[in-house]
C-alpha cells in the first residue's frame, strides 16, 4: 500500500471506493468515464478483486465491514490517512459499508462525493445510500423508480 505524501503538481486522482463483488462490478462498467483519469481503488483484498483490478493501484480496505465496529475504525483511519497524503479529485462510490468513512471525511475536506445506487435495490435504499447521503455532492441510480427514494437523483441507466 503506497499513501505516501505525493509531490506538488502532481495530476489529481479518483479514489473509487467498494466492497468487492458486485459493487466493483459497477464500478468497473464505468472505467470509459474513468479510464484517462489517474485512479486508486479502496476495496477489500479478494484474489476476484485483485485479479479484477490487475495493473491498478489497489489499496486494501478491512473487511467484514457488516456490524463491525473494529474494521469501521480502521477504515477510518485508512481514509483519513488516504485523503490526507494523496491529492483526491473526487471519491466515486456503490458502496457499500466500506465507503461510508470515506464518504463522511471526503466531504468535510470538501472534496466531491459521488455515490451510485446499486442496479439490485430499486424499492428501497441500501443502509450505505442512507448514512452517506448528507455527505454527498452527486447522487446518481441506475433505475427510474429509484428517485422515489432519492428525489435529487440523477438517473444514468443500468451498468451492468
Amino acid at each position: 500500500m503506497n499513501t505516501t505524501t505525493e509531490q506538488p503538481g502532481t495530476q489529481p486522482l479518483l479514489l473509487l471506493v467498494s466492497s468487492s463483488g458486485g459493487h466493483l462490478a459497477q464500478l468497473l462498467a464505468l472505467r470509459p468515464w474513468y479510464e484517462t483519469w489517474r485512479r486508486c481503488w479502496v476495496t477489500f483484498d479478494t484474489p476476484e478483486a485483485l485479479s479484477l483490478l490487475a495493473g491498478e493501484e489497489v489499496v486494501p480496505a478491512y473487511h467484514p465491514t457488516t456490524r463491525d465496529l473494529r474494521n469501521l475504525l480502521r477504515n477510518t483511519v485508512l481514509a483519513a490517512r488516504l485523503l490526507r497524503r494523496r491529492r483526491v479529485a473526487a471519491v466515486v462510490t456503490t458502496g457499500a459499508g466500506v465507503a461510508v468513512p470515506f464518504v463522511v471525511l471526503a466531504r468535510l475536506r470538501r472534496i466531491p462525493t459521488i455515490y451510485i445506487e446499486v442496479y439490485d435495490r430499486i424499492d428501497t435504499p441500501t443502509l450505505t445510500a442512507r448514512l452517506c447521503r448528507p455527505f454527498l455532492s452527486v447522487m446518481l441510480v441506475q433505475w427510474e423508480e429509484q428517485r422515489r427514494q432519492y428525489p435529487e437523483a440523477t438517473v444514468v441507466g443500468t451498468l451492468l
